[in-house]
């Protein structure tokens, strides 16, 4: 079995590959201060819930945003599944897809990822929405070339600067949009100004990247927030929220045959 782990910078996801066939995921924290140990305990009861075993795991994948867990899981990987890991770099995922970036070893390992498996499963020109810490926009050629896209702040770091910059703005959770666009009240203004304010941005941004695309691209989203905005859009056309693991797995495969 392939074990996969995608390491961002709010959260953890980490999915269990049979073959070609994701068999279980979870997402969990990301925490920067833990140990292999105390990961290892985590892990282990995710794993045992579902009935697989770390001596089942015969390679992991991994691709890390946050620099302190890079060190947490390489123990980990040594002392419990005894095995080096494949680390996900830039100049790695680069050989599978050309990336068109000016400097191309700016583009974050995480976004090509996502922009390999997307253009594996749909072979056409692509924007992938991924809503993490940072909402980011990737747009993929017809030729499966990674062309560019745009970075704004995160839905849930927008939610945290109004509670901490504006004094009497409450904190608030977004588990589903407000009834109504006007809000009428403080915590419904807010909800709508954050959910439905970024439905609207993802809306205005596809169309002005279609645009200078010159195609009509199919539009994906995945991330934590994905659901409950693409639901508010009217240009998000598939939810894919496995899509960094699948990712991995098919990055995983291609430089097995390279090797």
């Amino acid at each position: 079995m392939l074990l996969v782990i995608d390491v961002g910078n709010t959260n953890t996801v980490l999915g269990v590959f049979d073959k070609d066939h994701l068999i279980c995921d979870w997402r969990i924290r990301t925490v920067r201060d833990t140990t292999a140990d105390e990961f290892n305990i985590l892990a282990r009861g995710l794993f045992n819930d579902n009935g697989i075993a770390f001596s089942d795991i015969g390679k992991t994948v991994i691709s890390c945003v946050v620099p302190p867990a890079v060190r947490i899981l390489d123990n980990f990987c040594h002392k419990y599944l005894d095995q080096t890991p494949l680390w996900v770099n830039p100049d790695a995922v680069r050989q599978l897809m050309p990336v068109l970036y000016n400097n191309p070893a700016e583009v974050g390992a995480d976004r090509v990822v996502n922009a390999i498996a997307a253009y594996e499963k749909y072979k056409e020109s692509l924007i992938i929405i991924d809503f993490g810490t940072a909402t980011t926009f990737d747009v993929i050629t017809e030729k499966g070339e990674y062309l560019g896209g745009a970075i704004i702040p995160g839905i849930m770091i927008s939610a945290e600067a109004l509670f901490q910059k504006a004094s009497r703005l409450p904190r608030v959770e977004m588990f589903m949009p407000p009834e109504s666009v006007i809000g009428r009240d403080t915590i419904d203004s807010i909800k709508s100004g954050l959910m439905h304010g970024n439905a609207a941005l993802v809306d205005g941004m596809v169309a002005r990247m279609k645009k200078e695309m010159g195609t009509s691209p199919r539009v994906i989203a995945t991330g934590g927030l994905a659901v409950l905005i693409a639901e508010l859009t009217d240009t998000i056309e598939v939810v894919d929220n496995s899509l960094t693991l699948e990712g991995l797995r098919i990055i995983s495969r291609e430089l097995d045959k390279n090797n």
